[in-house]
């Protein structure tokens, strides 16, 4: 029988749970490196790759998104990424893909494919250049027979508007689903979060929203703004969110990569289980039904959302079976103390304690103040180097 597609889910209001963030959980794991952040590990690691994939589907996870985040020609072949002299992008795409398929049919989940951001955008190379390694990737998409698409991780309403035309040129047939990395202020250029989500759904997107570089709370208020937007314009849209499992309340404009410690001392900001519950449920209560997350987020989050939205969604995910709600597998601890922590109560009300004496609550972030237009995100093939370095080193 034939899987609900995403359109019909969401047509129906039902909630569909997004899984959670691969580049992060695979750099930890060995399998991805901090910088270039390319996904070439669906060919050299599949197996760490398709067994991240499983656990959020244990966890609750209704979309198999492909592991290919950064994954268009441009960017392997960006400042010395050893990827370039292996693996094309075609092949990677593809191994995502098949990788994601596999899965997903280990279940009910979907397979979403994924473009994003570009360094020929970056470079300002304009829009014929750009939407040219969009569809390089969307052919590998389209001959994958994936069920939708999402264009994600785009700082400009421009380029992510070039992406979703390119979607609905190359992909026709197929759901266009497309997130910004803004908050409520709007992109880098000064557009608005209402006026980006207008844009976006003029340019055909069918389902719209924010990921990445914001926690919960910000990336929902972006949202917000966003539903605002579209609803003045006259536009009935479905939503989506996929926020950072960070707390970034001291980030501003340009999100956590802004944060000092970006991207390798973050621990201490992540979120907890129960924040991702009441995550969950303030965006559906928001109207969102696309509820899903980016880096931090990892499976137990993901089950926790799942948990949340049980009620709503019918049904537990399979992960539940060795958790208990709320905490209900403590009532079998052998510490009376701990015992009496499993209750909803507690847990909600929990405030957790870092355990640094003398770690700040906020940060300073760089706010450097540059965007695409600036000769200094101009990109290029060779590797960076120390003098190259050394030029920022004064800056920063």
């Amino acid at each position: 029988m034939s899987k609900k597609g995403l359109m019909e889910r969401l047509d129906a209001g039902e909630v569909v749970i997004g899984d959670g963030g691969f580049v992060f959980a695979l750099e930890k794991r060995g399998y991805v490196k901090a910088g270039p952040w390319t996904p070439e590990a669906t060919v050299e690691n599949p197996e760490a790759v398709r067994q991240l994939h499983r656990d959020f589907l244990r966890a609750g996870s209704d979309v198999m998104q492909t592991f290919t985040f950064y994954a268009s020609d441009d960017k392997l072949q960006n400042r010395g990424n050893e990827a370039q002299s292996k693996y094309s992008g075609a092949l990677i795409n593809k191994k995502a893909c098949d990788i994601a398929r596999g899965v997903a049919n280990e279940g009910d989940a979907l397979v979403a494919g994924g473009i994003s951001q570009t360094p020929t955008y970056l470079s300002g190379k304009g829009k014929e250049a750009v939407q040219k390694e969009f569809e390089k990737q969307l052919t590998v998409f389209l001959e994958n027979k994936v069920d939708f698409m999402i264009a994600e991780y785009f700082e400009h309403v421009e380029e992510m508007t070039w992406a979703i035309e390119s979607v609905k040129k190359s992909c026709p047939d197929m759901a266009c689903v497309a997130t910004m990395c803004i908050g409520p202020e709007g992109d880098m250029h000064g557009v608005s979060a209402g006026e980006c989500a207008v844009k976006m759904a003029q340019a055909g997107a069918d389902v719209i929203g924010i990921n990445c570089h914001f926690d919960p709370d910000v990336t929902l208020a972006g949202i917000k703004k966003m539903k605002e937007g579209l609803e003045g314009a006259g536009f009935k849209k479905h939503l989506i969110s996929q926020p950072l499992g960070f707390k970034t309340p001291d980030a501003k404009k340009q999100g956590f990569i802004d944060l000092p410690e970006f991207p390798f001392g973050l621990e201490p900001r992540i979120i907890t289980r129960w924040d991702a519950h009441r995550y969950a449920r303030e965006a559906y209560n928001l109207g969102v039904r696309f509820i899903g997350a980016c880096c931090g987020f990892e499976p137990y989050h993901i089950r926790a959302m799942a948990e949340e939205l049980a009620k709503e969604r019918g049904r537990l995910p399979e992960g539940s079976k060795k958790h208990g709600m709320w905490g209900d597998g403590l009532r079998q601890h052998t510490k009376p103390w701990v015992r009496a922590r499993a209750r909803r109560e507690y847990w909600e009300n929990l405030q957790p304690s870092s355990g640094r004496p003398l770690s700040a609550a906020l940060s300073t972030p760089d706010q450097w103040g540059v965007t695409q237009g600036d000769d200094i995100l101009k990109q290029h093939s060779e590797t960076t180097t120390n003098d190259e370095l050394k030029s920022l080193f004064v800056k920063h």
